[in-house]
């Protein structure tokens, strides 16, 4: 079991092999960070049988008060939770910090009725996942804010 960046030793068809107008920049994404491999940009987790799982993106960082924290960290935690369905976490302008997080999350069930049914109201979810996300990371991680939502932005892919 072990996580770390996800690298690439070999080239393959398909290869971007610059920046249009700004190869040096490629050179410092792509090739610097890890001499000898080509850098994905990707997190990933090796499981003891062989099995690889991406866990997002490392450039998705938040600094919180001098702490590097990984937004996808936070989600993956978050989504874990059996009330959950997904969820996204940001960082904003905090005057204190120099960043705030906020999460929002969509849950398994989105009517409140639902919910109460789970014996889960909106605000002990939420109270629930900070208390959550402080055991399984740290105290700092926990969010300033967490919304439920009953949408997430996606990507064109999904």
């Amino acid at each position: 079991d072990v996580s770390g960046a996800l690298c690439i030793s070999q080239a393959w068809p398909g290869m971007a092999r610059t920046i249009y107008n700004d190869h040096n920049r490629f050179l410092e994404t792509y090739l610097t960070p890890y001499p000898g491999f080509f850098f994905t940009g990707d997190g990933v987790y090796r499981t003891s049988e062989g099995y690889y799982q991406l866990t997002g993106r490392l450039d998705d960082i938040i600094n919180i008060s001098g702490h590097r924290l990984g937004t996808a960290e936070v989600e993956d935690v978050v989504n874990h939770h059996v009330a959950v369905a997904e969820s996204a976490v940001i960082g904003y302008p905090h005057e204190i910090k120099g960043e705030g997080k906020m999460l929002s999350f969509l849950p398994q069930n989105t009517s409140p009725r639902a919910m109460a049914l789970h014996g889960y109201t909106q605000e002990t979810l939420a109270a629930e996942l900070q208390e959550l996300i402080s055991k399984k990371i740290a105290k700092y991680a926990a969010p300033d804010y967490v919304q439920v939502t009953h949408r997430l932005p996606k990507t064109r892919s999904g």
